[in-house]
Protein backbone atom coordinates (compact mmCIF):
# COMPACT_ATOMS: atom_id res chain seq x y z
CA UNK A 1 0.00 0.00 0.00
CA UNK A 2 1.26 3.45 -0.89
CA UNK A 3 0.35 6.65 0.91
CA UNK A 4 1.05 10.13 -0.47
CA UNK A 5 3.95 8.98 -2.70
CA UNK A 6 5.70 7.11 0.11
CA UNK A 7 6.11 3.37 0.58
CA UNK A 8 7.28 2.98 4.16
CA UNK A 9 4.53 2.91 6.78
CA UNK A 10 6.96 3.52 9.65
CA UNK A 11 8.10 6.69 7.90
CA UNK A 12 4.50 7.77 7.48
CA UNK A 13 3.73 7.33 11.18
CA UNK A 14 6.68 9.46 12.25
CA UNK A 15 5.80 12.11 9.66
CA UNK A 16 2.10 12.22 10.54
CA UNK A 17 2.16 12.11 14.33
CA UNK A 18 3.21 15.71 15.11
CA UNK A 19 0.70 17.52 12.87
CA UNK A 20 -1.51 15.05 11.02
CA UNK A 21 -0.20 16.52 7.75
CA UNK A 22 0.34 13.85 5.08
CA UNK A 23 2.49 16.10 2.87
CA UNK A 24 6.30 15.80 3.22
CA UNK A 25 7.81 19.06 4.40
CA UNK A 26 10.40 20.11 1.82
CA UNK A 27 13.50 21.81 3.15
CA UNK A 28 15.86 23.00 0.41
CA UNK A 29 17.43 22.38 -2.97
CA UNK A 30 21.13 22.52 -3.81
CA UNK A 31 23.00 23.57 -6.97
CA UNK A 32 26.65 22.50 -6.95
CA UNK A 33 29.69 23.09 -9.13
CA UNK A 34 29.54 24.26 -12.74
CA UNK A 35 31.63 26.61 -14.80
CA UNK A 36 31.68 30.35 -15.46
CA UNK A 37 35.12 31.51 -16.56
CA UNK A 38 36.60 28.83 -14.27
CA UNK A 39 35.50 25.61 -12.62
CA UNK A 40 33.35 26.10 -9.51
CA UNK A 41 33.45 24.26 -6.16
CA UNK A 42 30.68 26.22 -4.42
CA UNK A 43 27.23 24.92 -3.51
CA UNK A 44 24.20 27.24 -3.44
CA UNK A 45 21.17 26.33 -1.31
CA UNK A 46 17.58 27.41 -2.06
CA UNK A 47 15.44 27.23 1.10
CA UNK A 48 11.94 26.30 -0.06
CA UNK A 49 9.93 28.14 2.59
CA UNK A 50 10.82 31.52 1.07
CA UNK A 51 12.89 30.61 -2.03
CA UNK A 52 15.92 32.36 -0.54
CA UNK A 53 19.52 31.58 -1.54
CA UNK A 54 22.49 30.97 0.76
CA UNK A 55 25.91 29.49 -0.06
CA UNK A 56 27.30 26.58 1.93
CA UNK A 57 30.59 26.88 3.77
CA UNK A 58 31.19 23.30 2.58
CA UNK A 59 32.42 22.97 -1.00
CA UNK A 60 33.01 20.17 -3.49
CA UNK A 61 36.31 18.32 -3.05
CA UNK A 62 37.57 19.97 -6.22
CA UNK A 63 36.14 22.72 -8.42
CA UNK A 64 34.32 20.93 -11.25
CA UNK A 65 31.58 20.97 -13.85
CA UNK A 66 29.44 18.36 -15.62
CA UNK A 67 28.82 16.30 -12.46
CA UNK A 68 25.44 14.77 -11.52
CA UNK A 69 23.38 15.10 -8.34
CA UNK A 70 20.83 12.94 -6.52
CA UNK A 71 19.54 12.71 -2.94
CA UNK A 72 18.29 10.38 -0.24
CA UNK A 73 15.69 12.99 0.66
CA UNK A 74 15.56 13.95 4.32
CA UNK A 75 19.06 12.58 4.92
CA UNK A 76 21.85 13.30 2.41
CA UNK A 77 22.61 14.46 -1.13
CA UNK A 78 25.36 13.34 -3.51
CA UNK A 79 27.39 14.97 -6.31
CA UNK A 80 29.22 12.40 -8.47
CA UNK A 81 31.72 12.49 -11.32
CA UNK A 82 32.39 15.55 -13.46
CA UNK A 83 35.51 17.28 -14.79
CA UNK A 84 38.09 19.40 -12.92
CA UNK A 85 39.42 19.33 -15.87
CA UNK A 86 40.32 15.64 -15.48
CA UNK A 87 37.39 13.23 -15.46
CA UNK A 88 36.40 12.26 -11.92
CA UNK A 89 35.11 9.08 -10.25
CA UNK A 90 34.63 10.50 -6.75
CA UNK A 91 31.30 11.13 -5.03
CA UNK A 92 30.83 13.95 -2.51
CA UNK A 93 28.11 13.66 0.14
CA UNK A 94 26.23 16.56 1.78
CA UNK A 95 24.60 15.53 5.07
CA UNK A 96 21.34 17.30 5.98
CA UNK A 97 20.59 19.48 7.94
CA UNK A 98 24.13 20.55 8.93
CA UNK A 99 25.19 20.66 5.25
CA UNK A 100 28.58 19.10 5.96
CA UNK A 101 30.61 17.52 3.15
CA UNK A 102 32.34 14.12 3.18
CA UNK A 103 33.63 12.03 0.28
CA UNK A 104 32.55 8.41 -0.20
CA UNK A 105 35.03 5.56 -0.10
CA UNK A 106 32.99 4.07 -2.96
CA UNK A 107 33.59 5.61 -6.38
CA UNK A 108 31.99 5.39 -9.81
CA UNK A 109 33.08 2.36 -11.84
CA UNK A 110 35.15 4.69 -14.01
CA UNK A 111 35.98 8.39 -14.06
CA UNK A 112 33.36 10.15 -16.15
CA UNK A 113 31.78 13.45 -17.08
CA UNK A 114 28.40 14.54 -18.54
CA UNK A 115 26.52 11.81 -16.63
CA UNK A 116 23.06 11.91 -15.03
CA UNK A 117 21.64 10.75 -11.71
CA UNK A 118 18.34 10.00 -9.94
CA UNK A 119 17.33 8.28 -6.71
CA UNK A 120 14.84 5.90 -5.11
CA UNK A 121 14.84 7.92 -1.90
CA UNK A 122 15.38 5.82 1.22
CA UNK A 123 16.87 2.95 -0.80
CA UNK A 124 19.48 3.82 -3.45
CA UNK A 125 20.75 6.36 -5.94
CA UNK A 126 21.80 5.75 -9.55
CA UNK A 127 24.44 7.40 -11.78
CA UNK A 128 23.95 6.60 -15.47
CA UNK A 129 25.80 7.20 -18.71
CA UNK A 130 28.39 9.90 -19.28
CA UNK A 131 31.70 10.00 -21.08
CA UNK A 132 34.96 8.42 -19.91
CA UNK A 133 38.37 7.76 -21.36
CA UNK A 134 36.94 5.05 -23.61
CA UNK A 135 34.08 7.16 -24.97
CA UNK A 136 30.38 7.25 -24.15
CA UNK A 137 29.10 5.01 -21.34
CA UNK A 138 25.94 2.86 -21.11
CA UNK A 139 26.53 1.56 -17.57
CA UNK A 140 24.54 2.50 -14.46
CA UNK A 141 26.15 2.58 -11.00
CA UNK A 142 24.01 2.15 -7.87
CA UNK A 143 24.78 3.64 -4.44
CA UNK A 144 22.86 1.72 -1.77
CA UNK A 145 21.71 3.80 1.22
CA UNK A 146 22.71 4.17 4.04
CA UNK A 147 25.97 2.20 3.76
CA UNK A 148 26.95 4.05 0.57
CA UNK A 149 28.16 0.91 -1.16
CA UNK A 150 28.51 0.87 -4.95
CA UNK A 151 27.34 -1.85 -7.34
CA UNK A 152 26.79 -1.78 -11.10
CA UNK A 153 23.50 -2.83 -12.69
CA UNK A 154 23.36 -5.66 -15.21
CA UNK A 155 20.83 -3.44 -17.01
CA UNK A 156 22.34 -0.69 -19.15
CA UNK A 157 21.09 2.30 -21.09
CA UNK A 158 19.67 1.52 -24.54
CA UNK A 159 22.72 3.23 -26.02
CA UNK A 160 25.96 4.57 -24.57
CA UNK A 161 25.42 8.31 -24.19
CA UNK A 162 26.45 11.54 -22.50
CA UNK A 163 24.65 14.85 -21.80
CA UNK A 164 21.48 13.10 -20.62
CA UNK A 165 19.23 13.93 -17.66
CA UNK A 166 17.66 11.89 -14.86
CA UNK A 167 14.62 12.06 -12.59
CA UNK A 168 12.66 9.55 -10.47
CA UNK A 169 9.28 8.47 -9.18
CA UNK A 170 10.68 7.45 -5.81
CA UNK A 171 9.65 3.96 -4.72
CA UNK A 172 8.74 2.94 -8.27
CA UNK A 173 11.12 3.83 -11.12
CA UNK A 174 13.74 6.23 -12.40
CA UNK A 175 14.12 7.72 -15.87
CA UNK A 176 17.11 8.75 -18.01
CA UNK A 177 16.17 10.94 -20.99
CA UNK A 178 17.86 12.43 -24.03
CA UNK A 179 21.60 12.71 -24.49
CA UNK A 180 24.17 12.31 -27.22
CA UNK A 181 25.65 9.17 -28.80
CA UNK A 182 27.03 10.16 -32.19
CA UNK A 183 23.70 11.94 -32.67
CA UNK A 184 21.20 13.52 -30.30
CA UNK A 185 18.75 11.18 -28.57
CA UNK A 186 14.98 11.54 -27.94
CA UNK A 187 14.49 8.25 -26.10
CA UNK A 188 13.74 7.77 -22.40
CA UNK A 189 14.94 4.70 -20.50
CA UNK A 190 13.12 3.55 -17.36
CA UNK A 191 14.73 1.66 -14.47
CA UNK A 192 12.11 -0.18 -12.41
CA UNK A 193 13.46 -0.18 -8.86
CA UNK A 194 12.00 -3.50 -7.67
CA UNK A 195 14.38 -5.46 -9.91
CA UNK A 196 16.63 -2.77 -11.39
CA UNK A 197 15.37 -3.73 -14.82
CA UNK A 198 15.47 -1.43 -17.85
CA UNK A 199 12.70 -0.74 -20.35
CA UNK A 200 12.33 2.05 -22.91
CA UNK A 201 9.27 4.27 -23.06
CA UNK A 202 7.17 4.46 -26.21
CA UNK A 203 6.91 8.17 -25.40
CA UNK A 204 9.92 10.26 -26.42
CA UNK A 205 11.11 13.81 -25.89
CA UNK A 206 9.53 16.39 -28.21
CA UNK A 207 12.80 16.46 -30.17
CA UNK A 208 16.09 14.57 -30.01
CA UNK A 209 18.25 16.65 -27.71
CA UNK A 210 21.02 16.91 -25.22
CA UNK A 211 19.38 17.78 -21.92
CA UNK A 212 21.11 18.20 -18.56
CA UNK A 213 18.13 19.18 -16.40
CA UNK A 214 15.50 16.86 -14.96
CA UNK A 215 13.34 16.90 -11.83
CA UNK A 216 10.23 15.13 -10.54
CA UNK A 217 7.06 15.53 -8.52
CA UNK A 218 7.37 12.01 -7.12
CA UNK A 219 4.20 9.97 -7.48
CA UNK A 220 2.82 12.27 -10.19
CA UNK A 221 5.16 13.34 -13.01
CA UNK A 222 8.72 14.07 -14.05
CA UNK A 223 10.01 16.97 -16.12
CA UNK A 224 12.89 17.45 -18.60
CA UNK A 225 13.66 21.14 -19.17
CA UNK A 226 15.61 22.96 -21.86
CA UNK A 227 18.48 21.38 -23.77
CA UNK A 228 19.78 21.63 -27.31
CA UNK A 229 18.44 19.97 -30.47
CA UNK A 230 20.60 22.00 -32.83
CA UNK A 231 19.56 25.20 -31.09
CA UNK A 232 18.80 25.92 -27.46
CA UNK A 233 15.36 24.94 -26.14
CA UNK A 234 12.98 26.70 -23.73
CA UNK A 235 10.37 23.93 -23.65
CA UNK A 236 9.65 21.55 -20.77
CA UNK A 237 8.47 17.97 -21.42
CA UNK A 238 6.39 16.20 -18.76
CA UNK A 239 6.20 12.43 -18.20
CA UNK A 240 3.05 11.44 -16.31
CA UNK A 241 4.00 8.46 -14.17
CA UNK A 242 0.63 6.66 -14.15
CA UNK A 243 1.00 5.71 -17.82
CA UNK A 244 4.43 7.11 -18.87
CA UNK A 245 2.87 9.45 -21.40
CA UNK A 246 4.59 12.65 -22.57
CA UNK A 247 3.08 16.12 -22.80
CA UNK A 248 4.73 19.51 -23.21
CA UNK A 249 4.00 22.38 -20.84
CA UNK A 250 2.54 25.64 -22.10
CA UNK A 251 4.92 27.27 -19.61
CA UNK A 252 8.51 27.56 -20.81
CA UNK A 253 11.86 28.52 -19.33
CA UNK A 254 12.54 32.27 -19.20
CA UNK A 255 15.06 31.86 -22.01
CA UNK A 256 15.98 28.97 -24.31
CA UNK A 257 18.98 27.28 -22.70
CA UNK A 258 21.19 24.22 -22.45
CA UNK A 259 23.46 22.99 -19.63
CA UNK A 260 21.10 23.84 -16.73
CA UNK A 261 20.28 21.72 -13.65
CA UNK A 262 17.05 20.81 -11.89
CA UNK A 263 15.64 19.66 -8.55
CA UNK A 264 12.19 19.52 -6.96
CA UNK A 265 10.35 20.11 -3.72
CA UNK A 266 8.16 17.09 -4.40
CA UNK A 267 4.46 17.84 -4.09
CA UNK A 268 5.05 21.59 -4.38
CA UNK A 269 7.34 22.86 -7.16
CA UNK A 270 10.37 22.13 -9.31
CA UNK A 271 13.30 24.41 -10.12
CA UNK A 272 15.60 24.82 -13.15
CA UNK A 273 18.74 26.85 -12.48
CA UNK A 274 21.67 28.21 -14.43
CA UNK A 275 22.65 27.06 -17.90
CA UNK A 276 23.69 28.84 -21.07
CA UNK A 277 21.65 30.80 -23.63
CA UNK A 278 23.90 33.40 -25.26
CA UNK A 279 25.83 33.70 -21.99
CA UNK A 280 26.01 31.94 -18.64
CA UNK A 281 22.81 32.24 -16.57
CA UNK A 282 22.32 32.97 -12.86
CA UNK A 283 18.50 32.86 -12.85
CA UNK A 284 16.29 30.14 -11.38
CA UNK A 285 12.87 29.27 -12.84
CA UNK A 286 10.19 27.63 -10.69
CA UNK A 287 7.43 25.31 -11.94
CA UNK A 288 4.53 25.16 -9.47
CA UNK A 289 3.07 21.67 -9.79
CA UNK A 290 -0.60 22.25 -9.12
CA UNK A 291 -0.97 23.93 -12.53
CA UNK A 292 2.54 23.68 -14.05
CA UNK A 293 2.92 27.46 -14.04
CA UNK A 294 6.33 29.16 -14.31
CA UNK A 295 7.70 31.99 -12.18
CA UNK A 296 11.28 33.22 -11.74
CA UNK A 297 12.92 33.58 -8.34
CA UNK A 298 14.25 36.92 -7.15
CA UNK A 299 17.11 34.88 -5.67
CA UNK A 300 19.85 33.95 -8.15
CA UNK A 301 22.91 31.72 -8.18
CA UNK A 302 26.04 33.23 -6.59
CA UNK A 303 27.53 33.49 -10.08
CA UNK A 304 26.09 32.91 -13.55
CA UNK A 305 27.11 29.39 -14.56
CA UNK A 306 26.53 26.40 -16.82
CA UNK A 307 27.17 22.65 -16.40
CA UNK A 308 26.07 22.59 -12.74
CA UNK A 309 24.28 19.76 -10.89
CA UNK A 310 21.33 19.72 -8.50
CA UNK A 311 19.47 17.70 -5.87
CA UNK A 312 16.85 18.43 -3.20
CA UNK A 313 15.91 17.63 0.37
CA UNK A 314 12.14 17.32 -0.05
CA UNK A 315 11.68 15.82 3.40
CA UNK A 316 11.05 12.11 3.97
CA UNK A 317 9.21 10.76 0.92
Amino acid sequence: MRFDNRSRVSTLVSAWMPTGDETPQGVAGYFGGGQDSTYISGIDKITFSADTKTTLSATLTTARDLAAGMANSGTVGYFGGGTDPNNLSGIDKITFPADTKTTLVATLTSARTELAAMADSGTAGYFGGGEGSGGNISGIDKITFPADTKSTLSATLTSARRRLAGMANSGTAGYFGGGFTTVRVSGIDKITFSGDTKSTLSATLTSARTVRAGMANSGTAGYFGGGNDGSNISGIDKITFSDDTKSTLSATLTTARDLAAGFANSGVAGYFGGGYDTADISGIDKITFVADTKSTLSATLTTARRNLAGFADSGVL
